[in-house]
């Protein structure tokens, strides 16, 4: 199939983008066009207009504020996978970003159009929540800031409003003492995920954070996750996980099958081992 009739614009600043996204009828902004690009031609969404923002510079930008680092929405994963960008996670990032999909996938894809699509199971909406990372969200109204966290509100749902767009990334630097792990079950190879685990865990600092991604819903983030631990985090944490917990916290989440919890589980417990080792 083809995509069905749409106009099209290519701003040369970001100001001319977030204007034609104020433009009346459906607007989709496009980049990588890796998820959208296959949507149009099954016409799954049919826009009026595709504001193409993949030229603009502006969100190609990386800096360094504080303790931690910006990136701009149309830095690509094989940015991030090949080191073209400052790396304050110590290979974290690094590591996520080279095993999303294939390399002709990541060549094209951007994080900000990854973390807008929302898939469940794509690997920075789960890896980023663990990390601590802000959003940057803009559009010809202004700008706010929203915590990964809280970004995803469903499949495919985000707190994006109309006309509005994600600018940049803001990753916190991560401490010498943190100890983290990222694992995922596929299939093969490139596919998506059906379950991941990301775990950021401080033993100094007496703090984990814990996200269960890949549950066609919202990650679920656990930001106090001492219960996963017995009541306290230290350097035994990896011999201290219970899983029960984590089995109870899935199904208070909504996922009522036994056999897909369990995947979940050793998922996570997987990750956790990493971390520990």
């Amino acid at each position: 199939m083809k995509p069905a009739p749409f106009d099209y614009e290519r701003p040369r600043d970001l100001s001319a983008a977030l204007a034609a996204m104020a433009s009346d009828g459906v607007v989709k902004i496009i980049a990588g066009g890796q998820s959208l690009g296959p949507m149009l031609n099954l016409r799954l969404v049919a826009p009026d207009l595709l504001v193409d923002i993949a030229g603009l510079e502006e969100l190609k930008q990386v800096e360094s504020v504080g303790d931690g680092l910006v990136i701009g929405a149309c830095v690509t994963h094989a940015d991030i996978e090949d080191g073209r960008i400052p790396d304050v996670t110590r290979g974290a990032m690094q590591r996520v970003a080279s095993a999303i999909a294939y390399r002709a996938v990541r060549n094209r894809g951007t994080i900000g159009g990854s973390l807008s699509h929302a898939d469940p199971s794509a690997d920075w909406v789960s890896a980023l929540s663990a990390l601590g990372a802000t959003l940057t969200l803009q559009s010809a109204r202004g700008v706010r800031n929203v915590a990964m966290k809280d970004f995803v509100v469903g499949a495919l749902e985000t707190v994006l409003m109309p006309s509005e767009m994600i600018a940049s990334v803001r990753v916190p630097a991560m401490a010498a003492s943190a100890r983290w792990a990222y694992v995922k079950a596929c299939r093969k190879t490139g596919e998506f995920a059906h379950a991941i685990g990301a775990v950021l865990i401080d033993p100094a600092a007496a703090t984990a954070r814990i996200v269960i991604g890949a549950v066609e819903a919202a990650p679920i983030v656990i930001d106090e996750a001492a219960e996963l631990f017995g009541g306290r985090i230290d350097g035994e944490f990896g011999n201290t996980f219970d899983p029960r917990v984590a089995d109870a916290l899935l199904s208070k989440a909504g996922i009522s099958d036994a056999a897909d919890r369990h995947i979940h589980v050793a998922v996570l417990r997987k990750a956790i081992a990493e971390a520990a080792a």
